[in-house]
């Protein structure tokens, strides 16, 4: 672009559309000459311009060449120039780095300098085609175009696209990606359009190499390194995020720094530097801090001031965790400005003031510290206001708050409305009750703001479990029925040794009063088995169906008691080819005590539960503790008769830093009413309750060991892979687990992993001993070989159609060759303690792509003669 003066002219050459204009060079000064004598003023003419004197021209005309969308007006209008005024070298340099400020052109120039018909040629910048973007997989292209300024149908600049790029690479810094490079490229196309595209190479992420302390001399390196939220880069954080460099981190972990310090008594300490350099390969960062630690501090004096009336000062002050004497605690000042709040709000001051004022001596090293509680008025809730919900209706939240308007205010009750109303599972996690001012100073509004998810719930599942092979089931769930907090739901699974089916409804306030009323039907199909080896066998089968009605009342707010009535069918077949003799059930073969199971029986119960429940979520809780005792009595009508009580108990705790510790003990004994409990109706205990044992591992159980009857005397297989373990249950059990959730890195959180440690305790016990047989008694004489028995067939009247006695061959009385061997065996009953079992071992819960899945790692480390133990247990799923 430049300046044309004409031939032999001086012209201003600029080198590109982002460079900076040249000046245009001015003449040197001429030596004046002397001045002409003044005209007489009667023969006055128009006087030239003294010798050496620059007269500026003027603009004759002024156009426009090159604009297509811009109107000529518009292109002007950038500029200062105009016709009939002077213009020099210096104003038309200004025209220049107006139109480049512009950014609407790609070339310009000024013509026709010489005679003062001024020319602006211009070359317009193209227009936007399409953006491209080529190359990202860390970062989808959606997230980048949000943050680029340039787009489709827009005027393209060079300046527009150098921003973009900086925004761009902000972009994967933020992801810790600082070797990210952005190379633009534009194509040109016709009618002056272009395509612009961003060509990206990512490059690795950028991770903490190294993080030093200098100036440490109380904690040790590692000890600091641990309470920062950035980690070093090292193989056990291979799937955590906090490994990759965030300048925001850096300042959060300079916090974390001041706060450790601060808990341990250095009421002075600060970090006096932070620098984070990038090593010379460009791939990594290492990070110094240099601190002061300062002296260590010792509490005062603790006293509290309080300005309210109803308050006691010094028995406030002695309820407060600071001591004189022990090492200053930060955390320990907050804990107690909180407690402080919450004391002032139970009494009914939503509004108090805790102000602590802190008295550093250092000379003694202590530090004094006063609770000034200022003076408020007694509050009393005005409003209470419900927003955002626009499917549940007012009343389903109103009646889980436990305030009411008028009430006095009270800070333990706005939290306990809160948990309740988080525990419904129909709005947004962690809701919070917000306290706003009133009409007056005394009134506080208390506003819910609810932000609703859905609550009906469709979930088709498939899987595979380690215990039941296939399984397959599907749910349909509205947990807020119309709005008014009714659940609905029904279900159906199939499985290798289960299929069911049930319908239920629950109305939580019945007739708007505190009564919750609901029922279910069912048909449940279950097949026991018996273990061989490693192999499970099939043996009775129970089919139930029934319904049961519940009412459910609360006694107090964390108390409740709830009422039953169930009635069922229960159908109990063994397979007839492969136990019934004559048509009878056949103890030689499936054992007396499934002889005894066989058979249909109506089952009518009442029962009650007293339940305890103070826990912050009924969903996942991390605080508080469930406590539920139950007694059910079958036999108002019906053919089976027992009581049957059972007890259970769990503490949630957390212990902070997301360590979730929770202890479970729970335990039961059901005793027959002039009857023996009968095999379906006992307790049984294993997988999934007790890791480590595999399912009905634990307790009385039935093994039936095989002789090998080609030795004199026959004697008994030391094969286990052979031998039959039917499991009874038991009328007592006892059972308690104690688990630890883990916390894991933020990477981890992002995959769905959740594990635990865990220790299982428990032992299932009681009833009758079965009876027992054996087909091989005559053993024991050294002499004498043990046979198979021998079993004889009767036609309906009695008559005897054939013997089979084993590998021997018979014709039935129609002809028909029969061949049958009868195996023979010793029952042993073992398990029958009250020994506890006990495992430990480690589990995770991963919401994986396909689906969620459980694997638990458990060892028995104590068991009783005959319990099955199982090292692995998986259960994987998928839901759609």
């Amino acid at each position: 672009m430049k300046f044309d003066f004409g031939a032999g002219s001086l012209a201003l050459v600029m080198a590109g559309t982002l460079g900076t204009p040249a000046r245009a060079q001015t003449a040197p000064p001429t030596t004046p000459a002397a001045p002409a004598p003044p005209a007489s003023p009667s023969t006055a003419k128009p006087v030239p311009a003294p010798a050496g004197i620059t007269v500026s021209p003027t603009i004759k005309t002024l156009r426009v060449e090159g604009s297509q969308r811009i109107e000529p007006e518009t292109v002007l209008s950038y500029t200062k120039l105009r016709v009939g005024k002077p213009y020099t070298t210096e104003t038309l340099d200004q025209a220049l780095k107006d139109l480049q400020a512009s950014d609407l052109f790609a070339d310009y120039s000024i013509a026709g300098v010489a005679d003062g018909n001024i020319v602006l040629r211009v070359r317009e910048n193209p227009i936007v085609n399409r953006i491209v973007i080529e190359g990202n997989k860390a970062l989808k292209s959606d997230k980048i175009t949000k943050e680029i300024k340039l787009a489709p149908r827009q005027i393209f600049t060079r300046t527009a696209v150098r921003q973009d790029i900086a925004r761009i690479i902000e972009l994967y810094r933020r992801q810790g990606r600082f070797g990210a490079v952005i190379d633009p490229k534009m194509v040109n196309l016709d009618q002056n359009r272009v395509d612009v595209v961003f060509e990206i190479s990512e490059g690795p992420k950028s991770k903490v190499r190294q993080i030093n302390i200098l100036g440490n001399t109380v904690f040790s390196q590692d000890q600091i390194r641990a309470q920062m939220a950035t980690k070093q880069a090292r193989f056990k954080r291979l799937l955590s995020s906090a490994t990759s460099y965030d300048q925001d981190r850096l300042s959060y972990d300079q916090q974390k720094l001041r706060q450790f310090y601060l808990t341990q008594g250095y009421a002075d300490f600060r970090v006096t530097s932070a620098v984070a350099e990038l090593t010379p390969d460009k791939k990594d960062f290492i990070i110094t801090y240099v601190v002061e630690e300062g002296k260590r501090y010792k509490f005062g004096d603790v006293t509290v001031d309080s300005q309210i009336r109803d308050f006691d000062s010094k028995k406030l002050a002695a309820t407060l965790p600071l001591k004189k004497g022990d090492w200053y605690n930060a955390k320990l000042v907050e804990d107690s400005v909180d407690n402080l709040s919450q004391t002032a709000g139970l009494f009914g001051y939503a509004f108090s003031e805790v102000n602590p004022e802190f008295a550093k001596d250092a000379d003694t090293l202590t530090m004094g510290i006063n609770f000034n509680i200022a003076e408020a008025k007694r509050t009393y809730v005005e409003r209470i206001e419900i927003n955002g919900n626009t499917q549940t209706k007012d009343k389903v939240v109103r009646r889980e708050i436990r305030l009411a308007e008028g009430d006095a205010f009270n800070s333990f009750q706005v939290k306990r409305s809160e948990d309740r109303i988080n525990s419904l599972g129909y709005f947004q996690d962690k809701m919070t009750i917000k306290q706003l001012p009133g009409s007056a100073p005394d009134r506080v509004i208390l506003e819910t703001n609810l932000e609703e998810k859905s609550s009906g719930e469709l979930q088709l599942s498939a899987g595979y479990s380690s215990l039941e092979s296939f399984i397959a089931s599907a749910s349909i769930t509205q947990r807020n029925f119309r709005g008014m907090g009714q659940e609905l739901r029904a279900n159906a699974s199939l499985s290798s040794y289960s299929k069911s089916v049930s319908l239920g409804f629950t109305e939580p306030y019945m007739f708007d009063t505190n009564v919750a009323l609901g029922g279910d039907i069912f048909r449940r199909d279950y097949s026991s088995y018996s273990t061989t080896g490693d192999s499970n066998d099939t043996t009775y089968e129970q089919v139930s169906t029934g319904f049961q009605i519940r009412a459910a009342v609360p006694l107090t707010e964390y108390w409740s008691a709830t009422a039953r009535y169930g009635l069922s069918y229960d159908q109990v077949t063994l397979d007839e080819d492969t136990y019934y003799t004559n048509g009878a059930c056949d103890p030689a073969i499936a054992g007396a005590y499934l002889c005894d199971a066989v058979g249909n029986r109506w089952t009518s119960s009442v029962g009650y539960s007293l339940v305890f429940d103070n826990t912050n979520s009924r969903v996942r809780p991390t605080k508080g503790s469930k406590l539920s005792i139950s007694q059910d009595f079958a036999g108002l009508g019906g053919d089976t008769k027992y009581i049957r009580s059972t007890a259970n108990y769990t503490k949630y705790m957390n212990l902070g830093s997301s360590f979730i510790l929770s202890a479970h003990a729970e335990g039961g004994y059901i005793k027959g009413l002039g009857q023996d409990v009968r095999l379906t109706d006992r307790f049984y205990l294993g997988d999934p309750q007790m890791r480590g044992f595999d399912i009905r591992g634990v307790g009385p159980r039935v093994t039936r060991t095989y002789y090998d009857t080609s030795t004199v005397p026959a004697t008994l297989s030391t094969s286990d892979s052979s031998n039959t373990q039917t499991a009874l249950g038991g009328t007592t059990y006892y059972q308690a687990r104690l688990e630890l959730e883990l916390p894991m890195g933020s990477g981890a959180r992002e995959l769905g992993l959740r594990p635990s440690i865990y220790m299982d305790v428990g032992a299932v016990f009681g009833g009758k001993k079965p009876t027992l047989t054996e087909t091989c008694a005559a053993a024991n004489a050294a002499s004498v070989a043990c046979v198979a028995g021998t079993r004889q067939y009767t036609d309906g009247s009695g008559n005897l159609l054939y013997l089979d006695t084993a590998g021997a061959s018979t014709t039935t009385n129609t002809g028909t060759p029969y061949t049958y061997s009868l195996g023979t065996y010793k029952e042993t009953y073992s398990g029958n303690t009250a020994s506890p079992r006990l495992s430990v071992g480690v589990g995770v819960n991963w919401t994986s792509p396909f689906g969620p899945l459980r694997i638990d790692l458990a060892k028995a480390l104590l068991k009783a003669p005959g319990d099955d133990d199982k090292l692995i247990t998986f259960n994987i799923g998928g839901q759609f």
